[in-house]
């Protein structure tokens, strides 16, 4: 039997699932009646909406078979998530991968697989679409574009999952999508006793921005912050923008104090990103750190809490710092 290897992507695919908050959750008739409707087109016996999980795979919908979910590394749909196209396996018992599958010489007696995956913002494969049976079979390219639909409009259902989550103007998280997403890290960090910090962005002048160059150049700056906030953090990495010019990132498993490498790359990337685009203004920020202490219970209200005060903190700092060095140089200038 051949083990569905790992994305290449594993950590933004698992981190995208999960943020949509679907696993584990009753069923949906939207699901179901796409998996009641591939049964009839395709006269199989099962049909499934399955998400792979790290180390399972779970079933939105699943017409025709009684079980929830079942382990990954025996999962046909582990394998449907390395391509763009529909995986068909048309007969497994004469397919080296699988024809000792124990999925395929117990119960269901799995012999014929084909399964889109359903893909959410152009590379994130989450699960796939797919039907089932006990015999062999072909499917001919109507057939196959059939499947391809009906997998389209469950990814269409996913992607409404995802934007109830998701920031319009950056593709960040928003402030629901952090709060659910960053929980669940928290809760992952304390069961393995690891570091978590969370930082918060502010930038800085953004009304002068929107005063003096318009509401549109303002959407540019805060798109552009967030573009160098992805590109300056990893993708196990949780970055979310609050509203207006606030940003926050959850980064975790880290060493101690190297938040403040995390804070030098997103200042090195807010300066090249202020050469490159040379927009009139420059983008600066002031940021706030709360680390997370793994004795107590998880919040992450209370660290967005902790590190808004700790930005404030800075930022006033740092106005009263640009404050006296005007007035040094303007005592040096009268004398």
């Amino acid at each position: 039997m051949q083990t569905p290897a790992f994305p290449s992507n594993e950590a933004a695919r698992i981190a995208m699932l999960r943020s949509l908050e679907i696993l584990d959750t009753a069923p949906d008739e939207r699901f179901d009646r796409l998996t009641r409707l591939a049964r009839h087109l395709f006269d199989v016996p099962v049909a499934v909406v399955s998400l792979v999980d790290a180390d399972r795979q779970w079933f939105k919908s699943c017409s025709g078979l009684a079980v929830k979910q079942t382990a990954r590394d025996v999962s046909f749909c582990g394998h449907a998530i390395h391509g763009d196209e529909v995986f068909v396996v048309e007969d497994a018992l004469e397919d080296p991968r699988f024809f000792d599958n124990p999925l395929v010489t117990g119960e269901p007696r799995v012999r014929f697989y084909a399964g889109f995956p359903l893909t959410l913002q152009g590379n994130l494969r989450i699960g796939s679409f797919c039907i089932v049976d006990a015999k062999p079979r072909k499917l001919d390219e109507a057939q196959l574009a059939m499947l391809r639909d009906l997998g389209r409009i469950a990814e269409r259902e996913l992607e409404a999952l995802r934007l109830a989550a998701t920031d319009d103007l950056t593709g960040l998280f928003n402030r629901r999508g952090f709060e659910a997403m960053g929980l669940k890290m928290l809760r992952l960090c304390k069961r393995a006793q690891s570091r978590a910090s969370l930082l918060f962005f502010d930038l800085n002048g953004f009304k002068q921005i929107n005063d003096t160059y318009g509401h549109l150049e303002g959407d540019r700056a805060i798109a552009g912050f967030a573009n160098v906030l992805r590109a300056s953090m990893r993708d196990t990495d949780v970055l979310a923008r609050l509203g207006g010019d606030e940003f926050v990132a959850l980064v975790v498993d880290v060493e101690a104090g190297s938040e403040g490498q995390i804070i030098e790359r997103v200042q090195r990337g807010v300066a090249r990103y202020n050469r490159e685009e040379q927009r009139g203004y420059e983008l600066k920020f002031s940021v706030g750190l709360a680390p997370y202490d793994t004795s107590e219970e998880p919040s992450v209200a209370h660290l967005i809490e902790v590190a808004d005060h700790a930005m404030y903190a800075n930022k006033r700092a740092g106005q009263a710092a640009r404050a006296l060095d005007v007035q040094l140089a303007h005592e040096d200038a009268c004398q």
